[in-house]
């Protein structure tokens, strides 16, 4: 799988184009919550050949932009079923940060996913791990190489739990449950460089 990160937004969130390598269907992984993204990947040339919009949770910064994305791509979207109650407050989330001009409305999921399920992209599967905390139902994508961790895990920090709907004890069960996964994997985050969980385990103050 070839993996594109693409900074965007106000809250400089990673979002990514992902690729399978025999096939090249793509994959959108978050969204932004400004029209960049869209811009981008509108830019590309040839164009990517994008099957679906991933979503690892329903912040502002990773889901805002689903509506422009949807108008571009009409392609299939995902998204945690345990995230939707987060979700539905994208229309008010500008809000708690003292902009309300960054209120997004919410736009279109068509399949729900549970902690286990898995996605195909032309010959690679995504494995679906839910690891709430930061917000309800965030969760990540991984194959045997990489894993999408939205805001779950930060090179060094872990994602923030006192927003709307953050539960820190969740938040630990769901690094513990990460942490089983083969250490070897490089982990994509929604803000930040890249790490693998090895090396999450060994030096992060929020794992050791």
């Amino acid at each position: 799988m070839e993996i594109e990160c693409i900074t965007v937004g106000a809250f400089r969130v990673n979002t990514y184009l992902i690729r399978d390598n025999a096939t090249g269907q793509a994959a959108i992984v978050d969204t932004g919550e400004t029209a960049e993204l869209a811009e981008y990947l509108e830019s590309l040339d040839p164009p990517a050949d994008i099957r679906m919009i991933l979503l690892t949770h329903g912040h502002l910064d990773h889901a805002g932009a689903l509506c422009r994305l949807q108008q571009s791509f009409d392609v299939p979207t995902y998204l945690p079923r345990l995230e939707k109650p987060l979700f539905d407050t994208l229309p008010q989330q500008g809000d708690w940060f003292g902009a309300p001009h960054m209120n997004r409305p919410c736009g279109r999921i068509d399949h729900w996913l549970d902690d286990g399920d898995q996605v195909q992209l032309g010959e690679t599967t995504l494995h679906f791990i839910s690891t709430p905390g930061h917000t309800p139902g965030q969760g990540c994508y991984y194959d045997d190489r990489d894993i999408l961790v939205g805001d779950t895990l930060f090179a060094g920090s872990v994602g923030r739990t006192d927003l709307p709907m953050g539960d820190p004890v969740l938040m630990q069960q769901s690094l513990q449950k990460l942490m089983q996964l083969p250490g070897h994997l490089r982990v994509h985050s929604g803000h930040g460089p890249v790490t693998t969980l090895a090396q999450e385990k060994l030096t992060n103050p929020f794992l050791t």
